[in-house]
């Protein structure tokens, strides 16, 4: 798919999503030059607003060079950096981007390592390094004093008052809620990072100035450390270390940059790249807000946090999407992570049926095998509880239930899959009873309308829990999470059971889960038969086959594709997000595979279909949650079933495709 979009003329920029460009930059340095470093730094940022960024961040003393040492006691050199600033404030003047750039600043007889914010042809604030390293290869307290020692409110600048400490926060104008609070390197690395203040009085972006040299394993470790403290924070971390021209008399710098949001790196260099390396991004602010507003912790400690003085800029706003939106956002795209991803769902859903079982006397297990995907996992994770509770499978009643609409594929796969597992054999046909059914209530059973179909259902459900009367067992519900998003179950059928294994799985990840145990060895003997399963369409087999004997009735056909609407309901539960930016997340995503009209018209029916189907996940059976998109009404989503969807619909209508 394509990662990169250009918006329509008639969408608005991309303030309107509260997306935020940022970059990121290592343009080799010159050590005690401060002249040639502006040039570097002025060229990098014109890389920069050329693509749409609202900020550009430099790494720790880029102005004079981190390895000056005992050159910052001249004042040649301090003087010269100041001079060079002034060139950049001038600059910035002409240049629609911020930037913040490191040099050593005087204030009050001390000298500080700052990271400075100049934008508009103004310096905005000069923020100290509070934690200056003094071991090992590090000896910064030899020229620098800790920002925490400092009394001063405002420095003088470029024959400017500006304002100066570590409780700074610059704010985008056009964007309140892009809050930028700065730290400088060994910052991160204390115990509570100043960072941690920032964002609990607003902060959203963290700005980190750096210049860490290059050891065997710190690579990985900063990247730990940024991932999380983006997550620790919900907030995107920007950090850019730098790299060529500082000396290499005793350490080498590999020009670092990184880019983490809510714990995911978005974006990283190549470490010891010969090019000076520039990273782009843009940050979903609004999706960090709604974490923070969510997450009751960050809340409970927003009382802590110091008070900020808040400086506004402006900002300017891109007009293009160049951040990779995942069509998948369930599915890991990397197969290692995605493999154990499904190996832990596996593990969730087998340990939460043991642990049912043996709370209630280990009773046997109903389930209904239609030869689907959803009731052949369902399967699964009995035949694993069994093995987990050292038990026969026999204990499984296995049911198949064929009935008007069932093929020959599907049966013959629900049998294998009964047979090769182990578990008890049942076939109970629903044909004659659904005629008796239909000839007590007068229906026509020529009229194959949603009567016809739910009727069957139910007498399925019917059948299983009987059996379940019968053998004192409990029936394993099959429905998945998509289902229960859309309501794609019937009410008082399928989607009742004493027990819902994979109610937190959505269509798109079963697939994947199927796939992976297809590929353990323990399941070696039945891989043929769940390769078929994962390659047979999707349908409820409610209708009559085709003449052919194939499947009629392919359940995407009707009520929409999965892959849209799992990406849908992630976005809108995960994230909080409208139909507007949903869809507009999902031109990217989809580019190519889906126009603008398909995409709008499968919203609009997954924004009614999710309200008005509220009613059955009111009364959904107990199961798993896996992930962090659940929908019991007992944990994660609570919804009135009688709330109106008016406000979400009339959204998504208004959307503009050609």
């Amino acid at each position: 798919m394509n990662s990169k979009f250009q918006m329509k003329v008639e969408d608005k920029k991309m303030n309107q999503f509260q997306m935020f460009r940022v970059a990121a930059a290592a343009p080799e340095v010159v050590v005690g030059d401060p002249f040639a470093n502006a040039d570097a730094i002025r060229k990098k940022a014109l890389e920069a607003e050329k693509q749409g960024a609202a900020v550009v961040l430099f790494p720790e003393l880029c102005l004079t060079g981190y390895t000056a040492a005992d050159l910052f006691g001249q004042k040649l050199l301090l003087d010269g950096a100041e001079k060079a600033l002034d060139a950049i404030c001038r600059f910035s003047a002409e240049h629609a981007i911020a930037l913040v750039v490191g040099l050593p600043v005087r204030a009050g007889g001390a000298l500080y390592n700052c990271g400075v914010f100049v934008s508009g042809g103004e310096i905005l604030g000069a923020v100290p390094k509070c934690f200056l390293p003094n071991s090992r290869e590090f000896y910064e307290k030899r020229w620098f004093q800790s920002g925490l020692q400092a009394s001063e409110d405002h420095v003088r600048l470029c024959g400017r008052d500006v304002p100066f400490g570590t409780r700074l926060l610059f704010r985008a104008k056009a964007m309140p809620d892009a809050l930028i609070g700065i730290e400088v390197c060994e910052d991160l690395w204390a115990p509570v990072p100043p960072s941690t203040g920032l964002a609990l009085d607003g902060a959203t972006v963290i700005l980190n100035l750096s210049a860490s040299d290059a050891l065997i394993g710190k690579h990985a470790y900063r990247e730990d450390l940024v991932r999380q403290q983006s997550a620790r924070l919900n907030a995107a971390y920007v950090y850019a270390s730098c790299g060529m021209g500082e000396s290499t008399t005793d350490v080498v710098f590999d020009a670092d940059l990184a880019v983490a949001e809510k714990g995911k790196l978005l974006a990283q260099s190549e470490p010891f790249s010969e090019d000076e390396p520039l990273l782009v991004c843009d940050i979903d602010i609004e999706s960090l807000i709604h974490d923070r507003m969510t997450q009751t912790s960050f809340g409970d400690t927003m009382s802590t946090a110091p008070a900020c003085r808040v400086i506004d800029f402006n900002a300017q706003d891109a007009d293009n999407w160049i951040r990779p939106v995942d069509p998948a956002p369930f599915v890991p795209a990397d197969e290692k992570a995605r493999v154990a991803h499904c190996e832990e769902i596996f593990n969730i859903q087998t340990m939460g049926l043991v642990t049912r079982l043996k709370k209630i006397g280990t009773p046997p297990m109903i389930v209904g095998i239609s030869g689907g995907l959803d009731s052949t996992l369902a399967l699964l994770v009995c035949a694993a509880a069994c093995d987990r509770l050292h038990i026969s499978r026999k204990q499984i009643h296995a049911v198949t239930m064929p009935g008007f609409g069932t093929t020959d594929r599907t049966y013959d796969n629900a049998v294998a899959l009964i047979e090769g597992l182990g578990a008890t054999f049942h076939e109970i046909g629903i044909a004659e009873a659904v005629k008796a059914h239909f000839a007590d209530i007068g229906h026509d059973i020529h009229v194959h309308d949603v009567t016809y179909e739910n009727a069957q259902a139910r007498e399925r459900t019917q059948i299983l829990m009987d059996l379940a009367n019968r053998f004192g067992g409990i029936v394993v519900g099959t429905g998945d999470l998509s289902e229960l998003a859309l309501g794609w179950a019937t009410y008082n059928g399928d989607h009742m059971s004493m027990y819902g294994v994979n109610g937190g799985i959505p269509k798109t990840l079963v697939r994947y889960v199927v796939r992976t145990i297809a590929g353990m060895a323990a399941y070696a003997d039945i891989k043929a038969v769940l390769t078929d399963v994962l390659d047979t369409p999707v349908s409820p087999e409610l209708l009559p086959p085709e003449e052919d004997g194939t499947i009629s009735q392919q359940t995407e056909d009707i009520v929409g594709p999965y892959e849209l609407h799992d990406f849908f309901l992630f976005h809108m539960i995960r994230n909080g997000f409208s139909p507007q930016k949903i869809f507009a997340m999902a031109r990217v995503a989809f580019d190519g595979l889906y126009d603008d009209k398909t995409i709008k018209h499968w919203l609009v029916i997954f924004m009614r279909r999710f309200f008005a189907q509220q009613f059955k996940r009111s009364c959904l059976p107990d199961g798993p949650k896996v992930g962090s998109v659940a929908l019991s009404p007992r944990g994660d989503w609570r919804m009135p079933s009688d709330a109106s969807a008016s406000l979400w619909v009339a959204e998504a209508e208004k959307i503009i495709v050609k």
